[in-house]
């Protein structure tokens, strides 16, 4: 996810990087005939990259470019992703960290360090906090319990937020 303008920019940087990769590799016919699958693999894992970035990018424009007086909905699929709701929340409402920080009774450091680790480290009262400084609604929610498939034994904390972190970790690959 990006979250400002200068991730915003170094993302384009990345696309222009990883297409032109792209063109050396399409212009580099013994590779491609030498090691095909080699050179598929790579040029399918960088139009891969492309294509996130430029979804990343995609969102991060279409929040910048949002009406900030007009209502927006943004959906959650996972609750894992409640921390960058609440970023997107903020970019699309046109408030710096600053303004959000003093509607929530956050510093402006602890609400740029939370955005800046997905909120980790943030308690659920100062998440909620800004949740409620952003004026945020939920509308029709709903949440799935598997009863058939419910875990029995007991869980630390410690692995539920581990599996959480390594879930969002997963869902989100970048160039590292």
């Amino acid at each position: 996810m990006i979250k400002d303008d200068f991730e915003y920019q170094v993302s384009q940087e990345w696309v222009k990087k990883f297409q032109h990769s792209i063109d050396l590799m399409d212009k580099d016919e013994e590779r491609k005939s030498k090691d095909f699958l080699g050179w598929e693999s790579n040029r399918s894992a960088l139009l891969c990259h492309i294509e996130k970035l430029q979804a990343e990018i995609a969102e991060y424009e279409s929040l910048v470019a949002h009406d900030s007086h007009t209502p927006i909905v943004l959906t959650l699929e996972d609750i894992y992703y409640f921390p960058q709701l609440l970023i997107r929340a903020r970019i699309a409402s046109k408030l710096s960290h600053k303004e959000l920080a003093a509607l929530s009774s956050l510093t402006e450091e602890k609400l740029k360090h939370y955005e800046d680790k997905d909120y980790d480290g943030a308690t659920f009262s100062e998440m909620m906090g800004v949740f409620f400084a952003l004026d945020m609604k939920v509308k029709a929610g709903e949440f799935l319990v598997p009863l058939d498939s419910l875990r029995r034994t007991p869980m630390k904390i410690e692995d539920v937020l581990s599996k959480g972190k390594k879930k969002a970790e997963s869902d989100k690959q970048i160039v590292g």
